[in-house]
């Protein structure tokens, strides 16, 4: 059973590589900036964020939906998490997240993943009053991942999450379904064969979504000028930023207690530029874990021609601490990633494992 399920997971990744239309294949220039829902490129999560996703093959519990879902897996028992994020500070835009993961059975895991962006209220405006004053609006942009991961075997781990995308304001609206799934290997060289991972996972993959409502409609005449009707304009359709990413971490032992940890990822994108991620954390036992990183993608280095605010380095910090002799810890995450311009993007979580 367990070989016929670790297959099957296989299979699907397989198949999204080579769906119809290539959605996930990265590369082509002609399709850049023409996805939409590009706020599921956004890590909204404060300890993988710090090393700028470079561990997406050593990511562990609910923040693997994000990076590698196979990472789910490795809960133990039960995961709560939340995390804020001031997102490209100076714009007021706010990211709230929070989730829950849950073992089942001896080597499943469910876990569901909520984000929610915050724009803050947007003044009305109008041709015939570009000033305002008809009041304010406030976009909702909401992502809802349920997940499943399973241990296939001491070595294997793979996952897949179902995803709600949703944008909206008053009377307007999109929301379409997406898919991830992800793999992931533990092999080494040590007393425990587990310091050396490999991870692939495929992201955002789904049919085209389009907005439609009201805001679209306008009153318009009949051809015959008898009668005024309704009318409304069909948006253009656009894809989801798919993309495929690829990781390796490492784990070296310093002395007793003292851990490094170099990780590496390469991130195939459909509608942006590729990038190339390293990074590296410093552990003392599960209690202080320091982490740092930088995002490479092309002309990162050229602000004439760089097509994004994060300018590339990252960094972060976590503090772990026990509650009693059960296992069970409390920790509290900060990320900050640089950016030009505004003032960076900071990270607030907190995590529970029971």
């Amino acid at each position: 059973m367990i070989k016929y399920l670790k297959y099957t997971f296989l299979g699907i990744a397989a198949s999204m590589v080579v769906m119809p239309g290539g959605q996930v294949l990265a590369g082509n220039n002609d399709r850049a900036g023409s996805a939409g829902a590009t706020e599921l490129l956004i890590n909204p999560w404060a300890r993988s964020s710090g090393w700028g996703g470079a561990n997406s093959a050593g990511v562990r519990g609910l923040e693997s939906q994000f990076l590698n879902v196979a990472g789910l897996a490795f809960t133990k028992k039960t995961e709560l998490l939340f995390s804020h994020t001031n997102w490209l500070s100076g714009t007021d835009i706010g990211i709230n997240s929070f989730g829950l993961s849950q073992k089942v059975g001896a080597s499943g895991v469910l876990g569901l993943g909520v984000m929610s962006m915050n724009f803050g209220d947007i003044p009305i405006t109008t041709v015939d009053q570009p000033e305002g004053g008809l009041g304010t609006f406030s976009p909702s942009f909401i992502n809802i991942g349920l997940s499943y991961a399973k241990e296939f075997s001491n070595r294997i781990y793979g996952g897949i999450t179902v995803r709600l995308v949703s944008e909206a304001i008053a009377d307007v609206k999109a929301s379409g379904i997406a898919f991830d799934a992800g793999v992931q290997y533990v092999t080494g060289f040590n007393e425990t064969k587990d310091n050396f991972k490999f991870g692939l996972s495929l992201k955002n993959v789904s049919a085209p979504m389009r907005f439609s409502g009201d805001g679209l409609s306008y009153r318009g005449t009949a051809i015959s000028g008898d009668y005024q009707m309704s009318v409304e304009n069909k948006s253009a359709s656009f894809e989801l930023p798919s993309l495929i990413n690829i990781g390796v971490t490492y784990d070296a032992k310093l002395a007793k207690d003292h851990r490094l940890t170099v990780a590496g990822s390469f991130v195939a994108n459909s509608f942006t530029n590729d990038q190339f991620i390293l990074g590296l954390e410093y552990g003392f036992k599960s209690y202080l874990m320091l982490r740092g990183g930088f995002v490479y993608e092309k002309d990162i280095f050229d602000e004439e021609l760089r097509t994004t605010a994060l300018t590339g380095p990252c960094a972060g910090v976590t503090l772990e601490v026990p509650l009693g002799k059960g296992g069970k810890t409390f920790g509290v995450d900060y990320s900050y990633r640089a950016t030009n311009p505004f003032n960076g993007t900071h990270s607030f979580g907190a995590r529970l494992n029971l």
